[in-house]
């Protein structure tokens, strides 16, 4: 993976400044530590940071390849796993490769099929090519937005790269944030709205998008959506249907000329990728690296709910050697997961998680000691239908987005004069039924598969591009690449037209998945429920996170003007509360309350109101 950014313009060459560029491209030097560098043009300047994965000696960008005399350079973030069908496609259209890496044949791939190059791939990417024979800048996201785009347009001026942080060092860009920007803070984060970047000037480019910047100005498009076709196939072909598509899936993605691993939880999902994998390497006679997460005193602190029935650490370590993997169990310090809350931060430029992104920027940094890239779980339980939200009546039917227990939980803490809530939560509504209603179903749909399509669209459409994101910048921010072998969109097409009763057939979540992989796995891990992932069950953590915000109040900042002394009061007088998906209750939202006033601090925001 690395980094990429890029500022184009046709009519004031003045803004192409490559110094600063290069001050853009520095902010995420950790995204790309193996190399950098620039390239430039009469309407675009390019700056990409490298992490090097596949070819480490001939891979180097902004890669420029010449064809029929017109000068084609590309920056790209991403792996796609359908390269080598790819360049034998090329190969026999006449085209030669110079480098083994993929970079060459996404750029191949524009220069052959144009604007619809990305319809062709299969993978995570991000990428820009500044086209001179039609004189434009053309960019792309992959289809669930693994891989981050943000952009701003300043009178002529197009600017990009991929974190908000680098769009920020730019002079034309302020730290300006709306009420939108704010209501999704606090009633939405760490998901957002699909193309915002919480920020005034900055937007996302949608996962699934493409956009061309000319002298005539910006256009960007749609070149995927997710569509409902009849289901033909029977349930034995449903499931063998779906067991080839994760093997290729886990497989393609196995490919790497740096040392690989895999997380393994020892729930359903990570232990279905490592035993493909395990199975692979052993036909090398290789064992594969595996990983599990715990935290400092959980064992003697874990309570089970339910949406966390059980604890990890005794399936991991049974999984792992069950499969004969060489498997590390990390543990992180409940001073670190609090201390970390800060970076975690940075990394992400706004408010995430909490622990559960600071916990997972810690692992990734042990991680990376030893491997460069790792697979893991996430995605499945959006497209098989893992969270209770696909079943249970009354999360479906609160006319808000289910994994938010309780909307106004968080922006209670406010002065109402700050955030407007219940205008706030009107304009919430109305973005949660756009989504709803712009499901894809069928007329033949039964009420049972019309919800389980909802559910899937929001799932993925918001849910599951927050984890994706939360696990982008806090792996980058220690140059790991982590892969989602789940996020093929070939398995979300086919899945979502599998009908729910084979999908949750027995009433048993993710059914299909089970039947699909079960000759892969022991009962143990076949029957298992679903279990998210840990969180900090110690009480020094809430000790610590309560002294920390303390301290940040005492010294003044943006929570000391629009706080609620009283709600705050109450909050801090409560025995819990559970207000965002599955993981989020008192301690995470004291966290939480820590990263917005450090954030706020951090980047000088101000609240245009």
């Amino acid at each position: 993976m690395c980094s990429i950014a890029g500022i184009a313009d046709f009519h004031n060459t003045e803004s192409l400044s490559k110094d600063i560029l290069m001050k853009m491209g520095a902010t995420m030097k950790m995204r790309g530590p193996d190399d950098t560098d620039i390239s430039e043009n009469s309407f675009s300047v390019l700056h990409h940071n490298r992490l090097a994965v596949m070819d480490v000696e001939n891979g180097h960008q902004p890669m420029t390849l010449i064809h029929e005399g017109f000068s084609y350079t590309i920056v790209y973030n991403g792996e796609i796993y359908n390269a080598d069908d790819l360049r034998y496609e090329f190969e026999k259209k006449g085209f030669s490769f110079n480098t083994s890496c993929d970079t060459e044949v996404v750029l191949t791939a524009y220069i052959v099929y144009g604007e619809k190059a990305p319809e062709y791939l299969n993978g995570i990417f991000a990428f820009a090519v500044s086209d001179e024979k039609e004189k434009k800048l053309f960019f792309a996201r992959d289809r669930f937005g693994v891989k981050p785009f943000f952009y701003a347009v300043s009178e002529s001026t197009f600017i990009f790269a991929s974190e908000i942080k680098a769009l920020l060092c730019h002079p034309e860009i302020t730290t300006k944030v709306n009420r939108e920007g704010l209501w999704q803070l606090l009633f939405l984060s760490p998901c957002k709205i699909s193309g915002s970047g919480i920020f005034r000037d900055i937007k996302e480019l949608m996962p699934a998008h493409s956009g061309s910047f000319t002298e005539n100005g910006l256009k960007i498009k749609p070149y995927w959506h997710l569509t409902a076709e009849p289901f033909t196939e029977s349930r034995s072909e449903a499931t063998e249907h779906t067991r080839y598509l994760l093997e290729d899936a886990i497989c393609r993605q196995l490919k790497s000329d740096v040392p690989l691993c895999t997380f393994l939880s020892g729930g359903l999902d990570s232990s279905v990728i490592t035993a493909v994998a395990a199975k692979e390497y052993a036909k090398n006679k290789e064992k594969i690296s595996t990983y599990s997460f715990e935290y400092e005193d959980n064992k003697d602190n874990f309570e089970k709910s339910l949406f966390q029935p059980q604890s990890d650490d005794e399936y991991a370590i049974f999984m792992a050697e069950f499969l004969g993997t060489d498997h590390s169990v990390l543990t992180a310090p409940t001073g670190l997961v609090a201390s970390s809350l800060l970076n975690a931060t940075v990394a992400r430029d706004i408010p995430g998680q909490a622990d559960i992104d600071s916990s997972l920027y810690y692992f990734c940094r042990q991680v990376k000691k030893k491997h460069t890239v790792a697979l893991s779980g996430e995605c499945s339980d959006e497209i098989f239908g893992g969270y209770p939200w696909f079943y249970r009546k009354e999360m479906l039917e609160s006319g808000f987005f289910p994994w938010i227990h309780s909307p106004f939980t968080r922006i209670n803490l406010f002065r109402d004069s700050f955030t407007k809530k219940e205008e706030g939560f009107r304009f919430m509504q109305e973005v949660y039924k756009k989504s709803i209603d712009g499901v894809p179903l069928l007329d033949s749909d039964s009420e049972e598969d019309k919800t389980a399509r909802i559910a899937t669209v929001l799932s993925t459409g918001y849910f599951m591009t927050s984890l994706l994101e939360r696990k982008d910048r806090m792996s980058m921010a220690s140059g790991l690449e982590i892969r989602v072998p789940f996020a093929d969109h070939r398995i979300l097409e086919y899945i979502y037209n599998v009908p729910w009763k084979i999908k949750f057939e027995n009433n048993v979540e993710k059914s299909l998945l089970r039947n699909a992989m079960k000759d892969y796995l022991p009962l143990e891990i076949y029957g298992r429920k679903k279990s998210p992932y840990p969180k900090t069950h110690n009480p020094l953590y809430e000790k610590i996170v309560t002294s920390m915000l303390r301290y940040r109040l005492k010294k003044g900042g943006i929570l000391t003007e629009v706080l609620d002394d009283n709600m705050l009061k109450e909050l801090m007088t409560e025995e819990n509360v559970t207000w965002f998906g599955q993981l989020m209750g008192k301690p995470q939202l004291i966290a939480w309350l820590i990263q917005f006033d450090y954030w706020a601090d951090y980047y000088g925001v101000s609240f245009s109101l």
